[in-house]
């Protein structure tokens, strides 16, 4: 290990889609990484827009939009040029923009989007109460993905809010996966499996299969962008090694680095 590159050496497989990875690939590649790319998650327009084009028609009956992600941000707006409508622009009453994370800000801010009010607590029950003062009894329109969980429109409701609540996207599994990667997950060849999703990881533990992870335990260790995403793999019964204090890829690859810096290491072996 060296002081530029604290990574070097250790093989970190990325499962993000291939469009959103390039930022986390750069970062660990350049702190010395050998990175291997495992997608395990594939992003399209929702099967039926219906829902989410009245929403987009109708943005003025809304107080609060709420982006929980860059790719509810994305086909949000990608859907509202479809539909030949401006964005909204944040600088206006109503509606006013609220984005979960710094991620999800930077990917409003890209589309010259005025951006509210940015809230740093990601599980659904906290991320409402941090935004109690907003919600309650606004009404709030939250566009995301066809995977996503219940909590966060519950706690919103509980607050008071109106949610409405339209898919943006599907979430589903790429049609096909790199074999040759997996294969080297399933020996122990790598170091670290990432994720920044709770679907990510429920897609790769349908791919590798649970019995042969179990097998992996403790020599090869599962990284977490984050609470929720670490959340989900803890629940299905694995444990998380390294977990991001900050929801970006920034942060996770900084999360490896404080690992590694402490001297622990792998049992991961060469190829």
């Amino acid at each position: 290990m060296s002081a530029s590159q604290p990574l070097l050496g250790k093989r970190v497989v990325v499962t993000r889609a291939p469009e959103q990875a390039q930022e986390l690939i750069t970062r660990l590649a350049e702190a010395g990484a050998e990175v291997l790319l495992l997608p395990t998650l594939a992003f399209h327009p929702p099967a039926d827009p219906t829902p989410l084009d009245q929403a987009i028609r109708n943005l003025n009956q809304f107080d609060w939009i709420l982006f929980t992600s860059r790719n509810a941000v994305r086909f949000f707006c990608e859907r509202c040029r479809a539909l030949g409508l401006e964005l909204p622009s944040g600088y206006t009453t109503r509606p006013q923009i609220a984005a979960v994370g710094p991620a999800t800000a930077d990917a409003v801010r890209q589309q010259g989007i005025r951006v509210a009010r940015v809230a740093s607590r990601f599980l659904g029950a906290g991320l409402a109460e941090e935004l109690r003062s907003e919600v309650a009894g606004a009404k709030i329109l939250l566009p995301r993905s066809d995977r996503a969980r219940e909590e966060l429109p519950v706690a919103l409701r509980a607050l008071g809010a109106v949610v409405t609540e339209v898919i943006a996207y599907q979430t589903g599994a790429p049609a096909a996966a790199d074999r040759r990667v997996l294969d080297r997950i399933l020996v122990g060849e790598v170091d670290v499996v990432t994720f920044t999703s709770p679907t990510a990881f429920e897609h790769f533990f349908e791919l590798a299969g649970g019995d042969r992870l179990r097998r992996l335990s403790g020599s090869v260790l599962l990284a977490a962008i984050g609470p929720v995403t670490a959340a989900a793999i803890r629940d299905a019964g694995f444990s998380v090694a390294i977990e991001a204090e900050t929801s970006t890829a920034e942060g996770l690859v900084a999360a490896l680095m404080a690992y590694f810096a402490e001297g622990k290491s792998t049992g991961a072996k060469a190829p």
